[in-house]
């Protein structure tokens, strides 16, 4: 069968690449289209799997929004007709259901934050199928039209499932060359282009950097998502303080540091799943997930930078709680496309 997998952000790169290949290893042809935002085509580049980028990023106003995607969705009609794909798959994708709908491709969504309202009035009731974790009430997903049998409600975290055969490479540390004597505190910058969030960077940011290299005595890395963001952190002008240039190898990088400060929910969720403290300065309205998380002192939410504290985690130590095989999400979210395991 021909599957159309659309990628429309960083992580969207992470958490379907084991489900492309898992396609692929069942003789199904894989075609993936992809948004040019953040690092997701770098990511893309690094994994080496073929793509074509369609659309651009429109801005964090709702005007400029609203124009990217209807032009993307364009292009994505462009692109998909020819193809006639038996079956179609994102995370979060605004474009690809509408897209789906117009030309009658069976298509299903995931995602795992449900108040992305506007998103979600949109995909939940243009795709076939959705599928989020068992941790977001099925009555939070009723007002978008997502209820059973569309609504799929699955076990654990997304995280479980694409890291399940995870092993942290530790050349990630060489080659961004960190200090590995002193403690490492990962910081990870807000989606300043999120509709959800209003556009609105942490104030708590410039503050939290200082503490973690003058008062806590480590070094950071921050992984900024614009140029922009990267400018204002060196201006910053501190030392021991790392702004990487493009994408890395994030997964490692919180595996091995000892903390984690993060506005990405991805990042957050990573972090809980690989036993990294992490603190929490997301804007927007709190999630299931990270509620299920704080309510088992997996995640704490950031108020004022004084309370990170860096202890040093023993060294070597990875500790991932869960590992769930990616081939039962894929059946979920693709019912209609043959499994080597049916």
């Amino acid at each position: 069968m021909r599957i159309w997998v659309d990628l429309t952000n960083t992580a969207h790169v992470l958490v379907l690449r084991p489900l492309v290949e898992l396609l692929e290893a069942d003789g199904h042809e894989v075609e993936i289209t992809a948004r040019p935002l953040s690092h997701t085509l770098e990511l893309l580049d690094d994994w080496g799997h073929p793509y074509t980028a369609l659309g651009h990023y429109g801005g964090v106003s709702r005007l400029g929004k609203a124009r990217a995607a209807g032009g993307r969705v364009a292009e994505m009609l462009r692109f998909g007709r020819p193809r006639r794909f038996d079956a179609a798959l994102a995370h979060g994708s605004t474009d690809l259901p509408v897209a789906c709908r117009v030309l009658r491709v069976p298509n299903s969504t995931m995602f795992d934050y449900e108040w992305a309202v506007l998103q979600h009035h949109v995909i939940c009731r243009l795709a076939n199928r959705v599928l989020v974790p068992d941790a977001i009430p099925a009555e939070r997903m009723a007002r978008y039209g997502a209820r059973p049998p569309k609504l799929i409600r699955y076990p654990g975290l997304k995280e479980e499932y694409y890291m399940a055969d995870f092993e942290p490479d530790p050349a990630v540390l060489e080659r961004l060359g960190v200090d590995r004597e002193l403690p490492l505190c990962v910081v990870r910058t807000a989606p300043s282009y999120a509709l959800y969030l209003g556009g609105s960077e942490s104030a708590l940011l410039p503050r939290l950097i200082r503490h973690v290299v003058e008062q806590e005595g480590a070094q950071a890395v921050v992984l900024a998502r614009t140029p922009e963001q990267r400018e204002d952190i060196r201006a910053l002008g501190l030392d021991r303080v790392i702004v990487p240039d493009r994408a890395v190898d994030g997964r490692s990088l919180v595996a091995f540091a000892d903390a984690l400060v993060s506005a990405g929910g991805t990042m957050n969720r990573e972090a809980a799943v690989l036993g990294t403290p992490v603190w929490s300065i997301f804007e927007g309205k709190l999630g299931a997930v990270d509620e299920m998380l704080a309510s088992e002192g997996r995640l704490r939410f950031l108020s004022d930078p004084s309370e990170v504290k860096i202890e040093r985690k023993p060294p070597g130590r990875v500790e991932q709680r869960v590992r769930r095989d990616p081939r039962d999400l894929l059946e979920l979210a693709l019912p209609w496309v043959p499994s080597a395991r049916r």
